[in-house]
């Protein structure tokens, strides 16, 4: 009987503690449901031709017609998509770029230094675009700083305006965002680091690693794993550009490199009053990344035999 009581105690215990979970679980799948799926009603838009003045019940229904607009010749979304594209696949390459600095940082020997290096690099990720904006325009416009400096020394034959260079938005805008989001992309990397077992270092020193050695056969065989999921997740968001950059530094002279699909969901809904189109954007960004998302997922499983889903 005894046993019973105690076995029986264990049971209880465990079931205390996961309804215990699930209650501190509910307040984040009340948030999730209220703004990522109730709002998925909404989609009903994009097969009407809703107009903010009739009731979106009396619009009139017009089915495909919507998607159909998106990809006719000489569509603007065209455009749209194929920057996005560009600066997604920018960013894709550029991934190891926060692994790199990761492994670097922990590298140094002074914890000091290391931390003001860490503090300095990640300050730019906490900086609003419309600062980082203002500050852009202080140095790379066509009087700014860093190219009236550059034209001192001779290294630019005359004056040029990177935020209104048409042909330079890909690569500046890349530049600002690997710049503002590198400290912070090494966080996690750095948390990876630092939960790699210790005696494998020691393990490694025994049989006469260099550090260099133990960087390249210890610690990057250990930030592998969250480099292939934060890689994952990134071809998943291929068409989640964001929308704060672009709308800043958006102007008529570099209209037609900087429009990603966001900004023109943005201006499709709120520029042309185009509420249908706009949410057939939508619609088709969640499919892509969906299907992006398994697909990745399903390629890691094939390769390495290990998914995130």
């Amino acid at each position: 009987m005894a046993k019973k009581s105690i076995s029986f105690d264990k049971h209880k215990i465990i079931i205390t503690d996961r309804l215990k979970l699930f209650l501190f679980a509910i307040p984040f799948l009340i948030f999730i449901t209220a703004f990522s799926y109730v709002p998925l009603f909404g989609w009903i838009y994009a097969f009407v031709d809703y107009k903010p003045w009739i009731p979106l019940f009396q619009s009139p229904f017009v089915g495909l017609a919507k998607f159909e607009e998106l990809f006719k010749g000489g569509s603007d979304f065209i455009n749209a998509i194929t920057n996005t594209f560009v600066f997604s696949f920018i960013g894709i390459i550029t991934t190891p770029l926060a692994a790199i600095f990761a492994l670097l940082l922990n590298e140094l020997r002074s914890q000091k230094f290391k931390s003001v290096v860490q503090t300095l690099t990640t300050i730019p990720n906490f900086i609003s675009w419309i600062v980082l904006f203002s500050l852009s325009f202080a140095m790379f416009s066509s009087n700014g700083f860093v190219i009236n400096l550059l034209i001192r020394l001779g290294l630019l034959p005359n004056q040029i305006n990177l935020l209104g260079n048409n042909n330079a938005v890909w690569i500046f805008q890349s530049c600002l965002g690997i710049w503002k989001g590198l400290g912070w992309g090494s966080i996690l990397y750095l948390a990876a680091i630092t939960s790699i077992d210790s005696e494998l270092y020691d393990a490694a020193k025994i049989d006469g690693a260099n550090s260099f050695a133990r960087a390249i056969h210890v610690t990057v065989p250990g930030m592998i794993p969250t480099y292939f999921v934060l890689l994952l997740l990134a071809i998943s968001n291929i068409l989640n550009n964001g929308f704060d950059q672009y709308f800043v530094f958006y102007n008529a002279l570099v209209a037609q490199h900087i429009t990603v699909l966001d900004l023109y969901t943005y201006q499709a809904a709120f520029l042309t009053n185009d509420y249908s189109l706009s949410t057939a954007i939508g619609m088709f960004k969640t499919l892509v990344s969906v299907i992006l998302l398994f697909s990745a997922n399903n390629l890691s499983k094939l390769l390495r035999g290990e998914s995130i889903i």
